[in-house]
């Protein structure tokens, strides 16, 4: 079986939006492998962020892959607007609309990776008919619409579900919610590769201490 790289993907829902664009750049120089985009609507989550337009306003700060997850409802009215604002992955929520398939079949057809979320109630069977048309799964280890909550630890196993109903497929998982140095290690040996952290990589405030809290994931994933 592949073994993919395991990359960091910092949340900038935890970053200071008054300098965002600063801020993004500064996490790349850090040693961020991807850029993580947690898009609210008021709707399908308890909390609104940001839109497409601020991703387009911050695609020129780095060359680092835009990794979009859309906690929206419905989100097929807005996938080209997200293709268009540069993001590299766009991942969707299984519960978020009828037509998975035809959501996951457009964002590809716009060019894109595509990504199917789970939230912590929903089955990965789920993922079945999908399988071939994706390039990333989400797991949620908290419920979406809401930074700094606690790391939901059952979604582990679902994890190693996921990742034996991948088998060679070339197909990353993520892991977004509560991840921090406590928790890493234990969900990149149940198979997960990409590391969602928000609060865990933006408290200091400063590139050095950004730095040193990557590095402090990156560590307690090997």
């Amino acid at each position: 079986m592949t073994v993919r790289p395991t990359l960091i993907a910092p949340s900038i829902l935890s970053a200071d939006f008054s300098r965002l664009g600063e801020e993004v750049e500064t996490v790349a120089r850090a040693g961020a492998d991807w850029i993580h985009l947690d898009v609210m609507d008021g709707h399908f989550v308890p909390n609104i962020t940001f839109g497409a337009p601020i991703i387009k306003a911050i695609r020129d700060r780095t060359d680092k892959v835009f990794d979009c997850h859309l906690m929206i409802a419905p989100a097929d009215p807005y996938l080209a607007a997200f293709a268009d604002a540069g993001c590299d992955i766009i991942t969707v929520h299984a519960e978020a609309g009828p037509h998975l398939h035809r959501s996951l079949q457009t964002i590809r057809n716009l060019g894109k990776k595509a990504g199917v979320s789970l939230n912590p109630a929903t089955p990965e069977s789920v993922l079945e008919y999908v399988l071939d048309e994706i390039d990333l799964v989400l797991l949620m280890t908290v419920n979406p619409g809401f930074g700094g909550q606690a790391f939901i630890s059952s979604v582990v196993e679902k994890i190693r579900r996921v990742k034996a109903l991948i088998g060679d497929r070339p197909i990353d998982i993520e892991i977004d919610g509560g991840v921090s140095p406590e928790t890493a290690g234990e969900v990149v040996a149940a198979g997960a590769n990409v590391l969602v952290a928000g609060s865990a990589v933006f408290k200091g405030n400063s590139e050095e201490s950004y730095a040193r809290n990557i590095e402090a994931i990156r560590a307690a994933a090997r």
